[in-house]
């Protein structure tokens, strides 16, 4: 049975986003980025060994078998890096410099990424949640490059779900 266009799920593409972070004082142009990496939520795993009590083998000459349980441990985050064409704007580093200076639960942010399909329309959305920045970067620089310079912002986050 072969199905119709319109049920095949479309694959996006990686380069179609829009990243929403509202800082204070900031304006629309600062949600524009070349790259984000780090969208990451991983369950570790725990593994339980016990021995049986039952007897196995040859005429139950050996006693307990050993049986090994995974079970899923508590979910973490990694962190997300954010790149774009530095500005004149000095947003990320205000925000970072309040986190620096002991101000960090006041800077917790939503940080929203959404992804579209080839029609420009929203058909992917991630939340993070409790998002604040760990570390501050610009790009080497260098009188013989033609390169445009690189802020880069990484980010702690809590809580990593997608929403649509």
């Amino acid at each position: 049975m072969v199905q119709s266009a319109s049920r095949i799920p479309e694959v996006l593409t990686a380069h179609r986003f829009y990243l929403e972070l509202t800082l204070e004082g900031q304006n629309d142009a600062n949600c524009f980025f070349l790259e984000c990496q780090g969208f990451k939520r991983t369950q570790e795993v725990i593994e339980i060994c016990e021995v049986t009590s039952q007897t196995w083998g040859k005429k139950g000459q050996s006693k307990g078998q050993v049986v090994r349980t995974k079970l899923p441990s508590n979910p973490k985050s990694g962190n997300l890096t954010l790149r774009r064409g530095t500005t004149n704007s000095m947003d990320f580093w205000k925000w970072f410099e309040k986190v620096e200076k002991g101000n960090w639960s006041e800077q917790r942010r939503l940080v929203a990424l959404s992804i579209y399909n080839q029609a420009n329309q929203e058909v992917a959305r991630f939340e993070l949640t409790g998002a604040w920045p760990a570390s501050y970067k610009i790009a080497d620089v260098n009188a013989r490059s033609h390169d445009i310079e690189i802020e880069e912002v990484e980010v702690a986050f809590e809580e990593f779900k997608r929403v649509k």
